[in-house]
């Protein structure tokens, strides 16, 4: 039997370089070049906005900014929702942080990453890449339903 996640995903393992990208929080663009050689990056691909567990999942990472600071981490989240809904979704559970969206096309960056769950939405996911741009931590969950492991998270971020 398979366990409750992988160190990999369909497309990365930790230690390749992570591939760029730029999406829409909101109005404005993000960009993951943007972080190179200045900040570690967090991204924590969720499937569904408003759904329960993402909706206690991005609350508990908002509620631990300062220890990703700390670590001189940026968190950011993705998902295939529309820029739309994570507005709302945002201003609902008062996130600080990015929210992106992979909306159009269609889950590109989610593709890229190889977290795309069979189902169609994105798996849920945790990649932390360091200031060069290296795959450093790998988390994927293989059911929606469960919630990441925050402490390996950090033990993550602590090792760089």
């Amino acid at each position: 039997m398979e366990g409750k996640s992988r160190s990999e995903t369909a497309t990365l393992k930790v230690g390749d370089i992570a591939p760029d990208f730029t999406l829409k929080a909101g109005k404005e663009e993000w960009r993951l070049k943007d972080h190179r050689d200045k900040t570690n990056v967090a991204l924590a691909f969720v499937p569904y906005a408003f759904s329960s567990v993402c909706s206690a999942q991005l609350p508990a990472y908002e509620a631990e900014l300062e220890r990703f600071k700390d670590f001189d981490t940026a968190v950011v989240s993705i998902s295939m929702d529309s820029t739309y809904s994570l507005n709302a979704w945002r201003k609902q559970m008062n996130t600080t942080f990015p929210l992106l969206s992979d909306f159009y096309p269609q889950g590109k960056v989610v593709d890229m990453y190889g977290v795309r769950h069979p189902l169609g939405m994105s798996n849920r996911a945790l990649i932390v890449i360091d200031k060069k741009g290296i795959i450093r931590y790998i988390e994927v969950l293989n059911n929606p339903e469960d919630m990441p492991d925050n402490e390996d998270l950090f033990e993550a971020l602590r090792k760089l």
